[in-house]
């Protein structure tokens, strides 16, 4: 019974290495964490690799989980959250050696859910927790696939459909306008707003995955229009950008609302929004601490969200 016990200690350990390896990009940072020399780090790496017969992390700036690798640090993310829920219950069960890591829970998320309503669900989670949230940004359109790799354990996502293994909780909506400057409204739309004026007039767009401002534009125009578009993956200098003349684009309404009134910036085609709806899903994997997550999640949501 022991020896068990300390083969179950050295493969948690060995699970732990890899992930914090993933999550911090190298081995050094790696060992700074784990408070043992980078060549332990490597040889514990080794070891597991040797022991699944493939390799899980390519060596690299950053260091990236293979596919393999990948499903090995959810697993280890997943021991790490059942054994701080033991030790929570049963403190003198888990040896210590264990206690100086930090259990982490990795989600994904899109950016403006991030910038408006997510912060006050991450402020009650730790409130009430000491895990660590591994938060990593995307679309609401990709969010899902991280869940469908097993990067992550929970998303904010467009999808209403449950990923497999997964539960979707109904969060609400983001609410979109989109605006432009008076200049530059004077400048590329004063013959007025159509499917010409919008093939010439430069849009704004987070990264080559956001589909808000082809949404509204199709709305409008009942066609699909080629944008042409700079990329800006930041909420705030998509208002700033907005703000300057930059370009027009898909700003939260909840976040523009002073530019709107004091004329800053124009809602494009009067009161015509764009409502995102978004669902959290979260794998069904009975961890106390995801479900603290999802009931913070939810709360925050349903006091921030279009209903």
């Amino acid at each position: 019974m022991k020896n068990e016990w300390r083969i179950n200690i050295l493969e948690s350990e060995l699970l732990a290495t890899v992930a914090t390896v993933v999550r911090e990009g190298s081995f050094e940072r790696a060992a700074a964490i784990l408070n043992i020399t980078p060549s332990a780090v490597s040889q514990r790496v080794r070891l597991l690799e040797e022991r699944v017969g493939s390799v899980l992390v390519v060596r690299g700036q950053p260091c990236i989980a293979t596919q393999a690798g990948a499903r090995v640090c959810r697993h280890a993310d997943t021991v790490a959250l059942l054994e701080e829920d033991l030790r929570r219950d049963m403190p003198t069960l888990l040896p210590e050696v264990n206690h100086r890591m930090h259990s982490t829970l990795r989600i994904a998320i899109n950016a403006d859910s991030l910038a408006s309503w997510f912060i006050p669900a991450m402020q009650a989670f730790c409130g009430q927790s000491s895990t660590l949230l591994d938060v990593v940004l995307d679309d609401q359109d990709q969010t899902g696939e991280w869940l469908r790799r097993g990067q992550v354990l929970a998303a904010v996502s467009a999808e209403r459909t449950a990923v497999q293994g997964c539960r979707s909780h109904k969060l609400g909506a983001l609410r979109y306008v989109a605006t432009a400057s008076p200049a530059f409204v004077a400048r590329h739309f004063a013959h007025g707003l159509n499917a010409d004026s919008l093939m010439r007039a430069p849009s704004l767009i987070f990264d080559r995955n956001d589909q808000l401002q082809q949404q509204w534009v199709r709305k409008l125009t009942r066609k699909n229009i080629a944008l042409p578009a700079h990329r800006l993956p930041s909420p705030q200098a998509f208002i700033d950008a907005t703000s300057a003349g930059v370009g027009w684009g898909m700003n939260l309404l909840s976040a523009v609302q002073h530019q709107l009134q004091t004329g800053q910036l124009i809602a494009l085609d009067g009161a015509r929004t764009l409502d995102v709806p978004l669902y959290w899903q979260v794998t069904k994997l009975p961890l106390p601490s995801l479900q603290s997550l999802t009931r913070c999640v939810l709360e925050a949501s349903h006091a921030a969200l279009i209903s």
